[in-house]
């Protein structure tokens, strides 16, 4: 137990979403999904998409074609300490971070990635940590009270400070409203302490 399935974004025009993520992100396959919401939310929703790649070449392919499908640059890629990466806002309001631990290239760009990782920035990550293996989800990494990764499949799951999440994305924490997101996952039907909202695969 404890696999995601996929992810849903909600937006206020689903046809528009949909197409940006057709163009700007061909590679996530039906990982990532889009369907109508008009919940009120204002500033960081709490949460980011990540695209993992095998160099900076293929991270710079990725951010450009989000650009040009209308996204905005909001962290501009660029050499760190952990390796290349940075970010961008979807129309739909989700914030993307894509990243290489890779700090050069070692061949042509191509449009691939390695994982796609799901971050909430959460109140409490000891608390979430354990909310979530009461509901069947496993531990792959723990870094006490900081950051955990859970083995969740496909779409791998992060929980970090909110604070965090934002400052790794180049957003302000500030933000309120409704996540407008959504988790399948075989463990079941549920809302998580930050209010996260988990949904039952429909058979």
């Amino acid at each position: 137990m404890g696999i995601i399935d996929f992810v849903t974004v909600e937006a206020a025009d689903t046809a528009a979403a949909e197409t940006f993520y057709a163009t700007a992100f061909d590679v996530l396959g039906d990982k990532v999904r889009v369907r109508p919401s008009e919940e009120p939310s204002t500033g960081f929703r709490g949460f980011t998409l990540s695209l993992i790649v095998a160099q900076p070449a293929n991270a710079d392919s990725l951010m450009d074609s989000a650009r040009q499908a209308g996204a905005t640059v909001v962290k501009p890629a660029s050499k760190s300490l952990w390796g290349y990466g940075g970010s961008v806002r979807a129309p739909d309001g989700t914030v993307w971070t894509i990243a290489s631990s890779k700090k050069k290239d070692s061949g042509p760009a191509a449009r691939e990635i390695d994982a796609i990782v799901l971050q909430l920035g959460v109140t409490d990550v000891g608390a979430t940590r354990q909310f979530y293996v009461d509901h069947g989800l496993s531990v792959a990494k723990s870094y006490g009270s900081r950051y955990v990764e859970l083995d969740t499949g496909p779409v791998k799951l992060a929980l970090n400070k909110r604070t965090a999440v934002a400052k790794n994305a180049g957003v302000s924490p500030d933000g309120t409203g409704s996540h407008r997101l959504s988790i399948t996952c075989d463990a079941g039907t549920f809302t998580d302490p930050d209010g996260y909202v988990w949904e039952a695969p429909r058979p």
